[in-house]
């Protein structure tokens, strides 16, 4: 399978009153230590939608302390003829 561009647009929700007040990084997510793995899940993957994929990246934020609700948008440019790309977004959270 030949893989494609994509392009994520990641949203989480988390409490970050306790980082905001103390301006520290151990009371913050590790933006980076989740970038890094979504990369490395993606690079390693091979989904033939974009749906499963939103999924699989929704669930690895989840698993990331703190976060409790994430919403994942995957576009895929290029995917159709005469549109500029196809996207779908899911919001997805800890409690559903």
């Amino acid at each position: 399978m030949k893989k494609q561009e994509i392009i994520f647009n990641i949203s989480i929700s988390c409490d970050l009153s306790k980082a905001g007040k103390s301006d520290s990084l151990v009371d913050t997510v590790d933006y980076k230590t989740m970038k890094q793995s979504i990369l490395a899940h993606v690079e390693n993957s091979q989904y033939f939608l974009i749906e499963s994929l939103a999924e699989s990246v929704a669930a690895l934020c989840l698993n990331t302390e703190g976060v409790e609700e994430v919403t994942v948008t995957v576009d895929k440019p290029g995917a159709l003829r005469f549109a500029r790309s196809v996207a779908v977004e899911i919001t997805r959270s800890k409690d559903k």
